[in-house]
């Protein structure tokens, strides 16, 4: 036998630029590739899992049989390198950049806003790019499809889906009114007739048009290589693994033979994740790529064979297609697929991941095994020297033994037959988020009938999620044959299921009950789907189901997002050249779109840089026996591993350790690091260090094991106001309940990232770290390396995201990798993988609420004692404060005349939780609004009369008894009720419920009074030191960070304003400690103020320095004023100061002017529900909010939708789950579920207040980064108002006090029905849950 030619070179084209490697290692991505090997850093790492989009590329392959280039995007992280021969790449650098020229989807989203933090945006631009390559002018539906693997945290995703359906010349971004206009159009004009109210925030008229022609063209030579295709055997061999691409289906065969444990990789998406997050490991791996048997389509009369090379994208089209071109009858199997393709994960992954893989991989989730198992589908099947078929059927997918596929057998293609007559085939899945999400059940169905009746001839049931493979009712259904199809049939069906099926209460996953509600909600939905398809068949023949029924058989759609943005438009006599004001551009847009912004791991390599990676503790409560590093000190590539033994000043703090220190108090608690020459040397190094602990009791977990151990991080706090118990003898009605809260996630796209540089002399150190606050960090490092803080500089030039949660715990990481370069002597870089980052790091402190409620008949709340306990997990960080803000906020917009109000800090073996956007508002005034909601059913009232009955009317003062004049929170009450039509829309609702039983909508609209600012006056301080330089440029600096916030733009505005100069003369370059020492967090919404106030001082002075200068030649230019200011000897450089905002508190008098100013607003949300599966779909959104004088309309209003929706995650979406052993499970984006674009509401309008004045801040704004996060709690009570319907009209008590978040599983529950009667409750005790609640 002879044998085939080999090679061991790589070929492919990187933007243009032929690359060949020789050789190179299987086990590196192209993530890696581009951003260490050829320094593409626009390319970003956001989770390592194909989840995020962030790492998004644009491939191109030449197809010689249809002569077609097809470009599709991949996830770069999951993409194998070795995997690329005959490719062409093109990266974010590729498609523009400022040294060439801009594309117009660069341009787009920069200027149409679609950018803050900027680290997802090059993801985002890949995405669009690639679409355009495919469809120049695509559907809006192709444009939501294309965006659903992409995240942002950001922005809130609106000008991001408005910057790409700028392309779309067919498609309107809205339903047509009669006219055939776009709806929009006429509101938009009425408000820009109003007074001096704009709508635009930029002009679209100025973008570039697209042209194709532009673009980079497919390198010929990859075409002759792809007409031309050499059969030899690729073999690349790595340090650890060989990667073998053979060209021919015998040269497959053979090797399939030789290795039969060796997987067949085409997209890695199932293998990749394996290797990357299960320590899989395969010494071999084959590629089946280049055979072109796998990529076959066969379309006969009896149905459509395809190859199981071709990709799920490449599935989609062919199945749409065949759609349109079959009879109906014949395309149910087709249909059922296409409907799960176009949500199953991501677009990216959908394009790299291949039917066979999908098959084969076998995993519960799948969502298209189900359906191809009960379609009586064929696998076509080929070892050495033959080929046969094996049944797609429950035992196949079972993984059963007899199924005779065995590991040297190679999967060549799928026959998927077309359906008959009477056969009916359909497909559910409910999953934590319509797009880019595993299902937590699906199932695909199929009946037969004898023809012409409706007699069962042959029935098949396949469930995923229920259990460890894909799970068949064979059994039940085989009892249902011959039985009609009828409601007799359907009671039957659910108990013979629920009987067969079963889940324990421990099973992985958790959610027992709702899934094996989901499991006879969908053979419900598939009685309703047969049943009406029968009687469109034979109306006379066959009953119809109720018209009330009809909508559950209808999908959410993937619907555009769309709405209106107004705001004061500026002075007509400001002068153009006057910033302040407008909607200007993020000051690093461009950069964001094209790549060139710089982040922290960006920066290029120090010469003899080490990678760290850290080794935490695997248990909640344990003494430190030994640590043994010695195997991985041998492993090749280790420098060192350093514990708490190598800190030479302060090992942090009595509560917080940088490195454990005898006993560890959570799991994910740092104990010792890994230096290595490279992260994965340093990541298996750790893997191999040794840790005994002894377990220590207590372990405690949630707040109620807090509470019952009296485990708390310090004293309660309390607020009064009145005479509560005195109060509670004269009211009508006394309320008691309690409500739990569930914490959050930051998920800053950007995870936590120091580079450590140690200086050559005087024990100096360079930090360059992504951090909120670069004082405490400095801080923090100083005293670990026991230097003085002037050897410490930190350097932050931006931030990708940060919520809150880069205020603290950069420090410590930063301090762990100076400790490590310290000792090792050579820089160090410290990037933390997502997994990593969420197990550290903490987020949003999860909430007990307990309350109280004295109140009339009318609604009107006379007394309220209320109690919250927060999880702080194992150390204080900034729990105190934080449950003090929760305390001092919490009454909202309302106004209780006796208020007691009383909280504690719960100490827990948890990774300690941290600040947080909202910082405490978002839990306690939820709380707040849920016992205004029962007040208000208790008392039979509209819950927006009881709002507004005890809504602040009048100056007054707060709980802590400062005065404030709620005018304009009536203002934005009343503006966001005229804006949405409440009462309309609300009449519309209960029409709308009383002809739908499975479906229900629900109207919110909820107040908000929100306090910025710090409890302190010297926390409100700020610097800025400004130069002018003899060419007339500007340089200015402050210390504030850009975060995406947008504090920098602002900066220049003001500064451009104050010296009266255009924006482009101005530059703002990093914030270090050098130049700004002694900084204040950026946090609490107050960056913009407290530094705009220093930098307008700073250029207050020069100004005042240059103007006898201007007054004796004032027709001179700039250039010239300060040129012969310099010929004076003038000093053309000045600091500014701003002292800060008067604040204090008194606790044990429970009063104090803390606060400078209040932000008001209000926010209108409706929602649909599935009573059947818990999703609900977003459909409209009402905000209104006092911006005061907005310095910048574009980056304010930026501010508010990408707050909300990340408040709407909070309250609908965002779930922790932990092991009763204080485990995190939700550790990345594959199973912890921030919004995507399909759960922006489908109407979003935000609409800034007529600007009254707020003399106390710069030019009356007002900081509204935080404000707009509670806002978001208008859907989860606009969920529970649908629920309430629901709940009504099935002779339940409407009133169920629902906990945050609202979950479909929250959702499915509380709307109680025969279905979940059929569920039996578990019992606690019997069983130890897979995941506990922490609130």
């Amino acid at each position: 036998m002879s044998h085939p030619k080999e090679s061991d070179e790589l070929v492919f084209f990187v933007n243009g630029r032929k690359v060949i490697e020789k050789n190179p290692d299987p086990e590196v991505n192209l993530l890696f590739y581009l951003r260490k090997k050829l320094r593409l850093t626009g390319t970003k790492y956001g989770c390592g899992g194909g989840d995020c989009g962030a790492c998004t590329v644009m491939i191109s392959r030449y197809d010689a049989i249809s002569n077609k280039i097809r470009h599709f995007s991949v996830t770069a992280c999951l993409v194998p390198i070795c995997s690329l021969y005959g490719a062409a790449i093109t990266t974010v650098e590729g498609v523009g950049s400022t040294k060439t020229r801009i594309h117009p989807v660069q341009e787009r989203i920069a200027k149409g806003h679609g950018t803050q933090c900027g680290f997802c945006t090059p993801g985002m631009v890949m995405s669009i790019y690639t679409l355009l390559r495919n469809h120049s002018e695509p559907s809006t539906e192709q444009l939501m499809e294309t965006l659903g693997g992409n995240l942002c945290r950001c922005t809130g995703y609106r000008p991001i889906v408005e910057s790409g359906a700028s392309f779309s010349q067919s498609s309107s971004l809205c339903r047509m009114n009669r006219e055939g206009k776009c709806c929009l159009d006429k509101e938009e004009n009425e408000l820009d007739n109003k007074a001096n109210v704009c709508t635009k925030l930029y002009e679209k008229e100025q973008f570039h048009p697209l042209d194709p022609t532009q673009e980079l063209i497919f390198p010929p030579e990859l075409m002759r290589m792809a007409e031309e295709p050499q059969k030899e055997v690729l073999t690349f061999h790595g340090e650890r693994t060989t990667w073998i691409a053979p060209g021919t289906l015998n040269d497959l065969l053979q090797l399939k033979m030789k290795y039969p444990k060796a997987p067949l990789v085409m997209g890695n998406t199932s293998v990749g994740l394996d290797m990357k997050f299960r320590d899989v490991f395969h010494p071999v791996i084959l590629s089946p790529a280049r055979i072109s048997e796998l990529f076959i389509v066969t379309n006969t009369n009896e149905g459509l064979t395809l190859g199981a090379g071709l990709s799920l994208s490449q599935v989609k089209d062919i199945l749409a297609d065949v759609i349109l071109k079959l009879p109906e009858e014949k395309t149910q199997t087709f249909r059922a697929l296409l409907k799960h393709l176009r949500t199953l994960a991501g677009q990216q992954i959908r394009n790299m991941a291949s039917l066979g893989g999908h098959i084969m991989s076998r995993l519960s989730t799948s969502d298209l095994n189900p359906i191809l198992g009960v379609s009586n589908c064929i696998l076509n099947v080929a070892s050495t020297g033959a080929t046969w078929q094996i049944p797609l059927n429950e035992h196949f997918l079972a993984g059963t033994t007899d199924t005779s596929l065995q590991p040297e057998h190679v999967l060549l293609s799928v026959f998927i037959p077309v359906s008959k007559k009477w056969e009916f085939v359909s497909a559910f899945r409910q999953a934590p988020r319509q797009q880019n999400a595993l299902a937590t059940v699906n199932a695909g169905m199929r009946v037969t009938f004898k023809d012409g009746t409706n007699t069962i001839m042959d029935f098949s049931v396949l469930y995923g999620g229920v259990g460890s493979t894909t799970i068949s009712a064979n059994k039940s259904c085989q009892q249902l044959i011959g039985r009609c199809w009828d409601e007799g049939m359907l009671s039957e069906a659910c108990r013979l299921v629920l009987d067969e099926i079963t889940l324990p209460g421990s099973a992985p996953r958790g959610m027992v009950e709702f899934r094996r509600t989901l499991i006879i909600s969908f053979l419900f939905k598939f009685y309703l789907d047969v049943s009406k398809q029968l009687n469109m068949r034979d109306p006379s023949g066959y009953p119809d189901i109720s018209k009330k029924f009809l909508s559950a058989l209808e999908d959410f759609p993937l619907t555009i997002p769309h709405g209106i943005q107004s705001f004061e438009c500026v002075d007509p006599q400001q002068p153009p050249q006057d910033p302040v004001g407008r909607p200007i551009m993020h000051q690093s847009g461009i950069k964001h779109a094209t790549g060139e912004a710089v982040f922290c791991d960006d920066m290029p390599a120090f010469e003899g840089e080490l990678f760290l990676a850290v080794v935490t503790s695997t248990r909640p409560h344990a003494k430190l026996i030994s640590l043994d590093a010695s195997e991985a000190l041998a492993l090749p590539g280790v420098v060192d591993v350093i514990t708490a033994e190598d800190v030479p000043g302060s090992n942090g703090s009595e509560e917080e350790r940088l490195y454990a220190q005898d006993e560890v108090i959570c799991v994910g608690q740092i104990v010792c690091a890994v230096a290595a020459d490279s992260y994965t040397h340093a990541k298996q190094a750790a893997k191999k260090v040794k840790i005994v602990y002894q377990d220590v009791e207590p372990v405690i977990v949630s707040i109620q094991d807090a509470i019952k151990h009296k485990s708390f991080l310090g004293p309660e706090k309390k607020l009064q106001q009145g005479n509560i118990e005195e109060a509670f003898q004269s009211v009508d009605q006394i309320i008691e309940g309690e409500v739990h809260f569930g914490g959050q996630e930051h998920f800053y796209m950007e995870t936590q990232r120091i580079l450590v540089v140690p200086k050559a002399e005087d024990k100096e150190m360079d930090i360059y770290v992504s951090s909120q606050d670069a004082a405490f960090t400095q801080e923090t490092v100083a005293y670990a390396l026991d230097v003085p803080k002037n050897r410490i500089n930190c350097h932050v030039k931006r931030v990708g995201g940060a919520f809150g949660g880069k205020t603290s715990k950069p420090a410590l990481l930063a301090a762990v990798a100076a400790v490590a370069a310290n000792k090792t002597g050579q820089p160090i870089r410290f990037i933390l993988e997502r997994g990593d980052d969420m197990l550290i790091t903490g987020g949003r402190h999860p909430l007990l609420g307990k309350y109280k409620i004295g109140f009339m008949n009318n609604g009107k709340i006379e007394a309220a004692d209320i109690e919250y306990h927060i999880n702080g997990g194992c150390t204080p960080d900034d729990s105190e404060l934080v449950i003090e803000y929760a305390l001092l906020k919490l009454e909202n917009a309302y106004k209780i005349p006796n208020l007691r109000v009383r909280g504690r800090a719960c100490k827990t073996n948890l990774p300690s939780n941290t600040a947080f956007r909202g910082f405490g508002f978002p839990q306690g005034a939820f709380v707040t609004e849920t016992w205004i909601t029962a007040v208000a059913a208790k008392c039979h009232l509209p819950p927006e009369k009881v709002r507004e009955l005890n809504m602040y009317k009048t100056i007054d003062r707060t709980i802590h008894k400062q005065e404030f004049d709620p005018k304009n929170l009536i203002s934005c009450w009343e503006k966001c009720m005229e804006n949405s039509s409440y009462y309309l829309r609300k009449k519309d609702i209960e029409e709308f419920n009383q002809h739908n039983y499975w479906k229900k909508r629900g109207i919110a609209i909820i107040p908000m009074k929100f306090s910025v600012g710090y409890p302190k006056t010297f926390y409100y301080q700020a610097a800025a030191l400004v130069h002018i330089y003899t060419d007339g440029s500007v340089l200015v600096a402050h210390g504030g960070v850009e975060l995406g916030q947008g504090v920098n733009t602002k900066m220049i505005q003001v500064a451009s304003r104050e010296l009266k100069i255009p924006m482009s003369y101005i530059h703002l370059g990093e914030m270090n400690t050098v130049t700004i020492p002694n900084t204040i967090a950026t946090a609490a919404s107050t960056s913009a103020d407290v530094n705009g106030k220093a930098v307008q001082n700073a250029c207050q002075t020069l100004r005042r320095r240059l103007e006898p200068i201007i007054s004796q030649s004032p027709d001179d230019s700039w250039e010239d004023w300060v040129n012969e200011a310099f010929t004076q000897s003038i000093s053309l450089s000045a600091t500014g100061y701003f002292r800060g905002y008067e604040a204090h508190m008194d606790w044990e008098k429970g009063e104090g002017d803390i606060y400078p100013y209040f932000v008001f607003g209000a926010a209108c949300s409706e929602v649909e529900i599935d009573c059947l599966t818990g999703a609900h779909k977003n459909i409209r959104t009402d905000i209104v909010m006092d911006a005061s004088f907005s310095i910048n309309p574009a980056v304010d209003i930026g501010q508010i939708e990408g707050a909300f929706i990340q408040g709407l995650g909070l309250y609908t979406l965002e779930e922790l789950k932990y092991s009763p052993e204080g485990v995190l499970y939700t550790r990345g984006p594959n199973e912890y579920k921030i919004p995507s674009i399909s759960d922006v509401p489908e109407e979003f309008h935000v609409s800034l207040l007529t600007p009254t004045p707020n003399p106390i801040t710069i030019y009356s704004s007002k900081g509204l980064g935080e404000s707009g996060m509670f806002l978001g709690s208008s859907v989860f009570f606009a969920i529970a108002d649908a629920v309430a319907a629901a709940r009504k009209e099935r002779g339940l008590m409407p009133t169920l006090t629902m906990d945050s978040p609202a979950t479909p599983e929250q959702i499915r529950m509380a709307c109680a029905d025969q279905f979940t009667d059929l569920i039996p409750q578990i019992d606690s005790k019997c069983c130890q849950p897979w995941s506990i609640p922490v609130a």
